[in-house]
């Protein structure tokens, strides 16, 4: 089994999107704008968080609890940065994808660090770099809030997520995700 803990330290390596791939239906990397979120967004990220749970092991989608902690890291951002990725082709506007990123502070390094969670593209947008551009606009935001590491948790059965995390430079660490309901 892959170990869950991936870990990159920030401000390092930039990326470039990748051009169009053929065969695919879609937009190219060109034709996409990362941003923040705004509330408006929020159905289009339970929709996108709603396909993203649908492979993972440990969560369910229920839209109204995604939606509720959606407002509440919206609610906050100064310690919160929420992005997506938006198709500037017909329909114009749409949100194909999404990151969220978490300050948190890191006794070890003295430091902020930033919990990557929920990156995700939609299915028909992918292999065209949107998810690279996502996860270096987090990093930017990282840099710039003074991170030193950005880390992340992916469910230990999903090889196409390793691998591309692996292509953006994190790797595993020993440590293990635990968790408990308070």
């Amino acid at each position: 089994a892959v170990p869950a803990g991936i870990t990159l330290r920030a401000g390092r390596a930039r990326y470039a999107a990748r051009p169009d791939k053929p065969g695919r239906i879609g937009m190219s990397a060109s034709t996409v704008t990362i941003r923040p979120a705004t509330r408006q967004d929020i159905p289009a990220m339970t929709g996108l968080l709603a396909a993203l749970f649908s492979i993972e092991k440990d969560f369910v989608a229920d839209p109204g609890r995604q939606a509720q902690g959606l407002s509440l890291l919206l609610s906050d951002a100064c310690q919160n940065r929420v992005l997506v990725a938006e198709s500037q082709e017909r329909p114009h506007g749409r949100v194909i994808g999404m990151v969220v990123g978490q300050l948190t502070v890191s006794t070890a390094q003295g430091t902020p660090s930033v919990l990557l969670e929920d990156l995700v593209v939609e299915a028909t947008a992918r292999g065209r770099g949107i998810g690279r551009m996502l996860v270096e606009a987090l990093a930017d935001w990282a840099h710039k809030s003074g991170a030193t590491r950005i880390q992340l948790l992916a469910d230990r059965n999903n090889a196409p997520a390793f691998e591309f995390y692996g292509r953006l430079g994190f790797g595993p660490t020993s440590m293990v995700c635990l968790r408990r309901m308070p």
